[in-house]
């Protein structure tokens, strides 16, 4: 066989590899997503070990102390949750009636503007929400939640292999990808850097877009501040998509709620700002260059994760995606994709550096 034969094999072997790959990650979601998770999750707490073990503190113990992290963190996000679910249940009939009036209102409006008939009589919530009774979200609500608490148990569970070095990051990123030893240690170093900058400075966006959230619905009056905030928090992670989603869903139960009015506008100008400084200024200010990715990655990014893991993937799509990126970093034949990644114009810095 000669060279150009075994270029086309290969080629067609990578061919079918590729979407079998794929397709196994989507068969296998519920342990490849906790298993992704987790390793982000690993590389937040390896500096936190390794300053352990510089103090010299046994293994165990730093692992112990790693999940009793873990545990608090899980105790806030239900006590969280159990505040802004009493803050729902807490509701009166009043705002249910006035919600449901406000609701018709709005249908109605776009059934004249489409054109689209009714039989007479019949109530717009009768006719659109009649086969969604309570028994029937029953059982799908149920099934979300045991998921995601096998989701979360399965992840933990992950976590402590990863620390444990039952499962080594490192040592799998230098047999497969880094080759030389020194090489591969500063490699690791650095996208274990990175990785931490990004979800640190991730997770602080998200918290003051979520408190910025919550003190708009305080000052103009708006129910359920906690509720929104906490919600605008969690899908901020999902990158561009989940600030437009809390944007437009808290824009409608303002106007749901408040009369159309300068105050409905202000509000609604209010939580817009807050989303463009948080993700438009501060973001970007915060990532610096090195996590520049460009636009439309971004959508194809959400769209291919999102499609291969459902939500689970639309949050872990920017991550995984950044990851790609600093390791192509540090490969100069690949460098090119990366700044193509990035929205560089790629071929007038290549023609600079020729006539350099």
């Amino acid at each position: 066989m000669n060279l150009r034969e075994a270029r086309t094999t290969n080629l067609l072997l990578l061919m079918l590899v590729i979407p079998l790959g794929f397709y196994l990650l989507k068969v296998l979601a519920f342990i490849f997503v906790p298993l992704v998770m987790a390793m982000f999750i690993a590389l937040l707490f390896l500096p936190l070990l390794r300053w352990l073990s510089k103090k010299k503190v046994p293994k165990p113990v730093s692992i112990l102390l790693v999940v009793m992290i873990l545990m608090v963190v899980f105790r806030l996000a239900a006590a969280m949750i159990q505040l802004s679910s009493q803050e729902i249940m807490s509701a009166d009939n009043g705002f249910i009636e006035k919600a449901e009036m406000k609701v018709s209102g709005l249908i109605e409006a776009i059934e004249e503007f489409l054109g689209v008939s009714r039989l007479n009589g019949e109530s717009v919530l009768a006719h659109y929400f009649q086969n969604n009774s309570i028994l029937g979200k029953i059982g799908p609500t149920l099934d979300f939640i045991s998921d995601t608490v096998s989701m979360v148990l399965m992840t933990t569970f992950f976590v402590v292999l990863l620390l444990a070095d039952s499962l080594n990051i490192e040592k799998l990123l230098n047999s497969t990808l880094f080759k030389v030893r020194y090489a591969s240690v500063k490699n690791f170093r650095k996208i274990e850097k990175d990785i931490l900058t990004f979800v640190k400075v991730k997770f602080l966006i998200s918290a003051l877009t979520g408190l910025g959230f919550s003190l708009a619905c305080l000052f103009f009056d708006i129910s359920f501040p906690i509720f929104w905030g906490l919600f605008a928090f969690s899908i901020n992670f999902v990158q561009m998509i989940g600030s437009i989603i809390s944007v437009l869903l808290l824009s409608l139960f303002a106007f749901i709620e408040v009369d159309p009015s300068g105050t409905l506008l202000l509000f609604i100008l209010s939580i817009t700002a807050v989303q463009v400084v948080m993700g438009a200024v501060l973001e970007p200010v915060f990532m610096g260059k090195t996590f520049s990715i460009n636009i439309i990655v971004i959508l194809v990014m959400l769209m291919f994760w999102g499609f291969i893991w459902g939500v689970p993937g639309l949050i872990l799509s920017i991550p995984i995606t950044v990851f790609i990126k600093i390791v192509l970093d540090q490969f100069p034949r690949y460098k090119i994709i990366s700044e193509l990644m990035s929205g560089l114009d790629t071929r007038v810095k290549l023609n600079w550096k020729k006539e350099v």
